[in-house]
C-alpha cells in the first residue's frame, strides 16, 4: 500500500456545519423565552398586513386621482393659452389689415421725406397755409427741394410771397376767430332761450301744482266734512241704543226675581237642571228648617260613624301591637339558642383544627428527617435543558 495525496471529501464536513447551524437556530427558537411564554399573535399580523396593504392600495389610488386631475389641469391651462394665444393672433392680423388699409407709409404727409422725396410734389404746385398751418415745415421743403440754392437768389420774390403767406394766414386767422365769436354769440342765444323756456315751463309747472293742491285741499275738506257727519250720526245712532239697552237692563231689574225675592223660581229653575240640583247663588234666599234639621241629623250620624271607625283602628293598634312584642320576644329566643349553637360549632371546629394541626406538624417532620434526607444541588437543575432533543 502506498499513501497517495487525495483530494479530503468536504461534503461531509459541510453537512456537520449545517446540522450545527440548524441545531443553534432550533435552540434559539426553543429557548427564546418570548416566543415560547409568550408567543406570536399571528391574527395581529395579519390583520397589520392586511391594513398596511389596504393603507398602501388607498394611497396608490389617492395618487392616481392626483395624476388624473393634474392632467386634466394642464389639458385646460394649454386649451386656454391655445386659445390666447389664437386670439392674440387675430388681433395681430386685423391690425396689421388695418394698418395696410388705413395707415399706408405713402399716404402719410412725409411720404416725400422718408421716400427720398421720389413723390415729392412739383414746384408750380401751390401749398395752401390753411391746410398746413404756419408752421409747417413742408412748405419749406418744397421750396428748397424746388430752388435748391439757397439765399440770394430770387430774394424779392420769396419775400413777396412770404408777405402774401403772412397776410392769408392774418386773414384766415381773423376770419377764423369772427366765426368763433358769432358761434359763441349764438350759443350764448340759445343758452338764453332755453334758460327763459325753462323758467316759463317752471312757472307754468308752479302753477299746475298749486292748482291741482287747491283742489285737492277742497276734495279733503269735503270728504272730511262727510266723514264728520257721518261719525257724529253714528255717535247719535249709538247713544240712542245704548240709552234703549240701559232702560231695558233698568226694566228688567226691576221686575226681575232678585228684587221680588221669589223662591219658587229659584226652585224651579234648580228642579229643571240638566245636572242635577245645584244651588245658584243669584236666587237662592237661604234653607227650609227642615233641610237645617237634616243637616244637622246627618253631622251626628257621621260623628257617630267616624268615632266607631276610631275605636275599630284603636283596637287593630293594640293587636298589631301585641303581635309585634311576640315576634320581637320569639326572635330574642332565637337569637340566644343560635349563639350557643355558634358557640359549640366554633369549640368543635377549635379543637378539629388543632389535630388537623398536629398530623399535619408529624408528616412535616417525617418528610424533613427521614424522607427527603438528600437534597438536590444546583448542578442537578443546570443538567437540563442543555439540548434542543
Amino acid at each position: 500500500m502506498y499513501k497517495v495525496d487525495l483530494p479530503v471529501d468536504e461534503s461531509e464536513q459541510r453537512a456537520v456545519e449545517r446540522r450545527r447551524a440548524a441545531e443553534a437556530e432550533r435552540k434559539n427558537r426553543i429557548f427564546n423565552s418570548r416566543s415560547r411564554v409568550i408567543g406570536v399573535d399571528l391574527r395581529a399580523l395579519h390583520k397589520q398586513q392586511d391594513d398596511k396593504r389596504e393603507r398602501l392600495e388607498m394611497e396608490k389610488q389617492r395618487d392616481m386621482a392626483h395624476d388624473l386631475l393634474r392632467l386634466s389641469l394642464d389639458e385646460t391651462a394649454l386649451q386656454q393659452k391655445k386659445e390666447e394665444d389664437e386670439l392674440r393672433r387675430e388681433l395681430a392680423q386685423d391690425m396689421i389689415k388695418f394698418r395696410a388699409i388705413h395707415q399706408r407709409p405713402e399716404d402719410s404727409r412725409d411720404a416725400d421725406i422718408n421716400y427720398d422725396r421720389q413723390e415729392a410734389p412739383d414746384a408750380g404746385i401751390s401749398v395752401s397755409g390753411s391746410a398746413l398751418g404756419p408752421a409747417s415745415m413742408q412748405v419749406f421743403l418744397i421750396c428748397l427741394c424746388t430752388f435748391g440754392q439757397g439765399e440770394g437768389i430770387n430774394e424779392n420774390e420769396k419775400k413777396r410771397a412770404e408777405m402774401e403767406m403772412n397776410e392769408r394766414n392774418l386773414r384766415a386767422q381773423k376770419e377764423e376767430r369772427e366765426k368763433q365769436e358769432r358761434e359763441k354769440k349764438n350759443r350764448e342765444l340759445l343758452t338764453d332761450r332755453e334758460l327763459v323756456e325753462k323758467d316759463l315751463r317752471a312757472v307754468q309747472l308752479n302753477a299746475l301744482e298749486e292748482e291741482c293742491k287747491r283742489v285737492a285741499r277742497i276734495e279733503l275738506s269735503r270728504y272730511n266734512q262727510d266723514q264728520a257727519e257721518e261719525r257724529i250720526e253714528r255717535e247719535r245712532q249709538e247713544r240712542l241704543r245704548r240709552e234703549g239697552e240701559d232702560l231695558a237692563e233698568l226694566r228688567y231689574t226691576v221686575t226681575s226675581d232678585l228684587l221680588t225675592e221669589r223662591p219658587e223660581a229659584a226652585k224651579r229653575v234648580t228642579e229643571s237642571s240638566a245636572k242635577g240640583p245645584r244651588v245658584l247663588t243669584d236666587r237662592w234666599k237661604g234653607m227650609t228648617p227642615q233641610q237645617i234639621s237634616d243637616i244637622h241629623r246627618k253631622r251626628d250620624e257621621q260623628c257617630l260613624e267616624k268615632e266607631r271607625l276610631r275605636e275599630m283602628e284603636r283596637q287593630r293598634d293594640l293587636a298589631w301591637d301585641y303581635h309585634l312584642t311576640e315576634r320581637a320576644r320569639q326572635q330574642e329566643r332565637e337569637e340566644t339558642r343560635d349563639k350557643g349553637l355558634q358557640r359549640e360549632r366554633r369549640a368543635q371546629l377549635d379543637k378539629y383544627n388543632q389535630q388537623l394541626a398536629r398530623e399535619q406538624q408529624a408528616h412535616q417532620e417525617y418528610l424533613d428527617r427521614q424522607l427527603y434526607t438528600n437534597r438536590p444541588k444546583v448542578q442537578y437543575f443546570t443538567q437540563f435543558n442543555t439540548s434542543s432533543r
